[in-house]
């Protein structure tokens, strides 16, 4: 059973693909279709909901699951609208191997699969997620691009996909915008609701609390346009020891990022001034 939470992000993850699907003369549906899919799968989900038990109950992180992977997709949807808005051309519209609605499609199942390794543990979990995403992104692809033609199509979206999964932490070189943004946008899911599980349910000290405690305290992560780069993204938090999320963390993914030339990033304590790291 989806939880409220999940409910408002899948209806969010909904318009905002109509949104952009709508900013484009073909009006290709592809990318909603997948979209609708993505919502609703069961497999999809039972994955997300185990995953989150593992991260949480037996390893003691915090949230990586339904409410994570989904945010991290709009968060990614987010940047590619801007990023369109600003007449920034995807990798694949670069390299005329796809449209961007082709793009839209792969970072939207890059952000619901990424984190499906954390069904095994933590050490490697992006190149597990990959493994487990390989089938279930075939499935879907299949039941939306049934002919034999739409093969070289979907062999593209799906490595596009698969490397977003597979260079979403920033440990392992990736090459793509399409890949960059999924990376950059799982790094912006750090708001406290995020630690707030187990920060209920581990009260003794382990490892892994500097990093609940530091999402603890971040109120608010916006996603807006920029002023001398197209994206802009902005941390609100109630305390300082939040900064060290945004210093190990997101500042660490959009470094290792091919779109770090696109974002600007500032952070600071509700009350004081903005400290400009990007």
């Amino acid at each position: 059973m989806k939880s409220p939470k999940e409910i408002s992000v899948n209806e969010k993850l909904l318009q905002i693909t109509k949104e952009i699907i709508d900013l484009e003369p073909s009006h290709d549906e592809l990318p909603l279709r997948i979209m609708e899919i993505l919502v609703s799968d069961e497999e999809i989900q039972f994955l997300q909901d185990y995953a989150n038990n593992v991260s949480i109950l037996r390893l003691g992180f915090n949230d990586h699951g339904p409410v994570h992977m989904r945010t991290v997709c709009k968060n990614a949807l987010l940047m590619l609208k801007i990023l369109y808005q600003a007449g920034i051309k995807t990798s694949l519209e670069k390299e005329q191997t796809g449209t961007f609605l082709d793009s839209l499609a792969a970072v939207s199942i890059a952000g619901f699969m990424h984190d499906f390794g954390m069904t095994i543990g933590r050490q490697d979990h992006e190149l597990y997620s990959g493994i487990i995403a390989y089938e279930v992104i075939n499935r879907i692809l299949d039941k939306v691009l049934p002919s034999h033609d739409d093969l070289r199509r979907k062999i593209v979206i799906r490595s596009m996909a698969l490397e977003g999964i597979i260079g979403h932490m920033g440990i392992r070189k990736i090459h793509s915008l399409e890949a960059g943004i999924v990376q950059i946008a799982d790094g912006c899911d750090m708001t406290k609701g995020r630690a707030r599980i187990p920060m209920e349910l581990n009260k003794s000290p382990s490892v892994g609390d500097i990093h609940k405690y530091s999402a603890n305290s971040i109120e608010k992560v916006k996603i807006l346009s920029g002023q001398e780069k197209p994206i802009r993204i902005e941390v609100n938090m109630s305390a300082d020891v939040g900064f060290f999320q945004i210093e190990e963390v997101l500042l660490q993914k959009i470094n290792s990022s091919p779109a770090k030339a696109l974002v600007e990033l500032f952070a600071g304590v509700e009350g004081s001034d903005m400290k400009r790291y990007l």
